[in-house]
């Protein structure tokens, strides 16, 4: 029996994962499940707008924040693909403003997040900027130009960077004489027919039918948690569940791009070392219970998503959120165990993938006070801030909000940013660490309590 044949028996599955903010007076999602090209379940759940009542629909437009990043990505692979540029090209033949570290920091570099340029979020966050702010692609790169030194050697650490993509985006629109918004409307979004799909590039502009950002207090109340970016390559992509799916179809059946491109798009990073990342073309790659993945998580201000596709079963997920404790990628793994389950195994590799693989861990509501309060990174020269909810601890940082969820005793998954642990000294916490991949192991020490 086909997922078609069968969603009768599925789709109430799917409708239960979301029936919390299915309501009148919540923030919520819109949710798709394409299977071989075709969409077979999508739904709104909650709203779009809390201050009209407008309710999300598999139309609804999202902010989707670094998905972004594979359509910027896209841009680029198509211009290598006309030899317009090349992926080994130094970054400062089209962008000499950049300074010269002393080290060549290539295109390639700034797709896989191995350049060792600081993060623009945390240099504007440095700054006294806030998401609220707006932001424009100059007050990126007046803050970028200023930067005189490197975290690491490119090519020796992965270490995720918006500051690559929103390069990316600039060399796009130098070498083919069109903004981003401009290329990837008239190379991508319209050849596919993603009529909602557009790069957000000015702050001002009225989009019919959007959904709006949100954050939640602990007693429940919502507040709007705004968004101003008008910036773009990063982030700022505006797109709906039914054009994505249009996207998800041409990684199966390209009508733009051949399968070269379409390979180079899927090729994963490798360090000077030879060690393989877990990140291509704005898309990560890697397994779940067994299965292989390829996808992207998006966080900005009170805006949450993912698009996570099971290539070898041709299945993909997309939800799109506008509440920023909603966890979409815990959600979209949850909905692909109703539709693959029985083809999942749990080998051992897998076993720390996802927090759903661990036992069940519940942190007692006395404890949180343990660990909220203010950690600063020497390193990235960056605050984060954990403070205490009515259920579950947050994590504020530069870019957003994430929820902690407790995986053991000090340890916790602040899904996406990484796996935090916790230290103490005499029974004090004195910092935690933060793994975000499998290259890099950043050190915050408790700094204002």
């Amino acid at each position: 029996m086909s997922f078609l044949e069968n969603l009768p028996n599925l789709a109430p599955a799917v409708d239960a994962l979301f029936a919390k903010w299915d309501k009148p007076d919540s923030a919520g999602c819109t949710v798709a499940v394409i299977h071989d090209g075709q969409v077979i379940y999508k739904k709104g759940f909650g709203i779009a707008n809390l201050e009209y009542g407008v309710v999300n629909e598999p139309g609804t437009i999202y902010h989707v924040a670094s998905i972004s990043k594979q359509f910027t990505a896209f841009a680029v692979q198509l211009l290598a693909a006309e030899r317009k540029l090349s992926l080994d090209d130094d970054v400062r033949k089209y962008v000499p403003e950049l300074h010269d570290y002393g080290y060549r920091i290539t295109l390639r570099h700034l797709i896989h997040h191995t350049s060792g340029l600081r993060d623009q979020w945390n240099l504007l966050g440095l700054a006294g900027w806030r998401s609220g702010d707006v932001i424009t692609e100059d007050d990126i790169l007046n803050v970028v130009w200023r930067q005189r030194e490197l975290n690491s050697e490119p090519g020796t650490e992965k270490n995720y960077c918006n500051t690559g993509y929103t390069l990316l985006g600039l060399i796009t629109k130098r070498v083919s004489g069109l903004s981003l918004r401009q290329f990837c409307h008239e190379r991508i979004f319209a050849p596919l027919g993603m009529k909602r799909t557009h790069f957000h590039d000015d702050n001002t502009e009225i989009v019919k039918g959007r959904a709006y950002g949100y954050s939640q207090h602990s007693s429940g109340e919502f507040d709007n948690f705004p968004l101003q970016y008008a910036n773009v390559g990063a982030t700022s992509l505006f797109t709906t569940v039914e054009d994505m799916a249009l996207w998800d179809r041409n990684f199966d059946s390209p009508t733009i791009g051949d399968a070269a491109l379409l390979t180079e798009m899927h090729k994963v990073g490798v360090l000077n070392s030879g060690v393989e990342l877990d990140y291509a073309s704005g898309l990560g790659i890697g397994h779940y219970r067994g299965l292989r993945t390829v996808g992207h998580d998006g966080a900005d201000a009170g805006f949450r998503s993912t698009y996570q596709r099971f290539p070898d079963q041709k299945l993909s997920v997309v939800i799109l959120a506008n509440l920023s404790s909603f966890e979409p990628n815990l959600l979209a793994r949850q909905i692909a165990e109703i539709f693959l389950g029985n083809l999942m195994s749990i080998p051992e590799d897998d076993q720390t993938e996802s927090p759903t693989e661990s036992p069940a861990f519940h942190l007692e509501s006395d404890r949180h006070r343990d660990y909220v309060g203010d950690y600063y990174s020497q390193e990235l020269g960056v605050i984060f801030t954990i403070s205490e909810g009515p259920e579950q601890l947050s994590l504020q940082f530069p870019k957003g909000v994430v929820s902690l969820q407790p995986t053991e005793n000090d340890a916790f998954n602040a899904h996406p940013i990484g796996i935090m642990t916790f230290e103490r000294s005499n029974g004090a916490i004195t910092g935690f660490r933060l793994d975000n991949g499998r290259v890099r192991r950043l050190l915050f020490e408790s700094w204002r309590r």
